[in-house]
């Protein structure tokens, strides 16, 4: 069988570090061409990942290679226009978080997707990490009961992302990043659009529940480095994220605890161990590494595409993410609770 070909817009240190490599070892697929506004950058991620046909534009990249699908890993308010392009071609898409800056654009990604029968997958962490399908599995199977309340923090410092400190050295990814993120045109907010995205993605997958208001407190509603970020839940029940990004300490510290009617589960990292404790009987703690790995994004996209398989990262969860990250940021700008927007 022909190898799924893929070509990548925003071919930069993000997707050097996760997608490209994927798809370079891929059985089942192949790079068909590389988009970069950088020239030097282009050519050297080309040279690296052995691309020939390489392009600054995405547009043209489109126009002159004969291509499946495309892998979209550029600034966050690009991700609208370009996925919805190539929708509009007849190809495949597989996206990074967020799959789209409010609400409407992202409605409009999963209708474009599902009236033309294309696999989008958004690459969202949750669904893919071993953790929270772990988690999820335990919540199925009914051994954790419901969710009744979860409780996300991250503390770290990425300010450097943001230009606000020096870029950390050395740089992982075979070209340095970009600094898009400090740009409110290009990310179309702060860290809770960027990070926090992962954090209410694994809310709803973990928990299997909806979001139906939203609280938010932010120091820069728009530009955030700290948010502390309240969710109601079905039911009334409620959930909590709090993020701060200009920590003093390098470390990355998580904790993320996952209240279930029978049993509580706190995952800490990274590296990320999980602990399970019961009403009566022992606790259990799970290294990561012990736990079954799951697809990576590209992995799952492929299958999606060449099996029919429905992906982890579906267009419906990263669509109910977007809503709710849309909302955090409307609740952080008017000071008030803020219901969340689901008309189809």
């Amino acid at each position: 069988m022909p190898k799924l070909r893929i070509g990548v817009i925003g071919a930069g240190s993000f997707a050097s570090r996760r997608h490209l490599p994927a798809l370079a070892s891929s059985a089942r697929a192949k790079v068909a061409a590389i988009c970069r506004r950088d020239p030097e950058a282009l050519a050297k991620m080309g040279d690296h990942f052995q691309v020939q046909h390489r392009y600054t534009d995405w547009q043209r990249m489109l126009d002159e290679v004969a291509m499946d699908g495309v892998l979209i890993a550029t600034p966050h308010t690009l991700h609208y226009p370009q996925a919805k392009d190539a929708l509009r071609r007849g190809l495949h898409v597989l996206l990074e978080k967020p799959m789209a800056t409010s609400g409407q654009e992202a409605r409009e990604l999963a209708r474009l997707a599902r009236e033309k029968g294309l696999a989008l997958t958004v690459a969202l962490n949750p669904p893919y990490w071993a953790h929270d399908r772990f988690l999820r599995g335990l919540r199925e199977s009914g051994e954790m009961g419901e969710i009744e309340s979860a409780d996300i923090t991250w503390v770290l410092d990425v300010r450097h992302l943001f230009g606000k400190t020096p870029v950390v050295q050395p740089l992982p990814g075979v070209v340095p990043p970009t600094l898009f993120r400090g740009d409110p045109a290009a990310s179309g907010g702060g860290f809770f659009m960027d990070g926090g995205s992962h954090a209410v993605s694994e809310i709803l997958w973990v928990s299997g529940q909806r979001v139906s208001e939203v609280t938010a407190l932010m120091d820069d509603p728009g530009m955030d480095l700290q948010a502390s970020v309240s969710l109601r839940l079905e039911g009334g029940r409620l959930a909590h994220i709090a993020i701060i990004g200009s920590s003093e300490m390098s470390r990355k510290r998580q904790q993320h605890v996952f209240y279930g009617s029978k049993a509580t589960a706190i995952v800490e990292g990274p590296p990320f161990t999980v602990t399970v404790s019961y009403p009566e009987g022992p606790v259990q703690t799970y290294p990561e590494s012990d736990l079954p790995a799951p697809p990576s994004p590209v992995e799952d996209f492929i299958a999606a595409v060449l099996d029919g398989s429905s992906p982890l990262g579906s267009p419906d969860h990263a669509l109910h993410v977007a809503e709710i990250v849309e909302a955090a940021y409307r609740s952080a700008r008017a000071g008030a609770a803020v219901a969340v927007s689901t008309v189809e």
